[in-house]
């Protein structure tokens, strides 16, 4: 009994010592944040905004590139800027919300671009399908908040996103995300 007491607390201090290794945590302030995203779809540009995710960041200014974050969508969410289109993409042609009803955004790092410009590594999931996606983001750092503005394009179709029925040949490919996050440090 002994033994086992000093093995989990010896794999506690280890644990711990790993975690200070880590940026510290910051809280994401989603009343000051958004996740958008738009398509071409016939003959016209269409918006959406998703109103249910998180996010867990961990950021160290002075070194930005052993940043991580983790945010995580509710695809059933997405509210489009015609509220007769915001069924049919969430729908199962398209995001398929009650089959996959989460989107992942996996941030791998940052690396300097320049002043505020940085270069985003990233990974995201939808409907089980993982891809990397690499873009350009603004980041200031005020005292102890941040601000993080970006986008990126998809190309729907590596999702397995409309692929098939007429509605493929209607919507673009390409779905661009535009990110607007401020996180607080903790």
């Amino acid at each position: 009994m002994i033994r086992r007491a000093v093995l989990l607390a010896g794999l506690a201090l280890l644990g711990l010592g790993a975690w200070s290794d880590a940026p510290p945590p910051w809280e994401v302030l989603r009343e000051a944040s958004t996740i958008e995203m738009s398509v071409r779809a016939f003959g016209g540009s269409h918006r959406g905004r998703f109103e249910d995710w998180r996010g867990d960041v961990a950021f160290d200014p002075d070194a930005p590139s052993r940043t991580r974050a983790t945010i995580v969508v509710q695809a059933g969410s997405l509210k489009m800027n015609a509220s007769a289109v915001t069924g049919r993409a969430i729908g199962p042609g398209f995001l398929d919300a009650r089959r996959h009803p989460t989107i992942r955004f996996q941030l791998r790092s940052l690396e300097s671009a320049g002043g505020d410009r940085y270069t985003a590594r990233a990974e995201v999931t939808m409907k089980g399908q993982t891809r990397p996606v690499t873009f350009p983001v603004d980041l200031r750092v005020t005292g102890d908040r941040a601000h993080l503005t970006g986008a990126f394009t998809l190309d729907r179709t590596d999702f397995g996103i409309g692929t098939s029925g007429a509605w493929n040949r209607m919507v673009g490919r390409e779905v661009t995300v535009r990110v607007a996050l401020q996180a607080r440090r903790l």
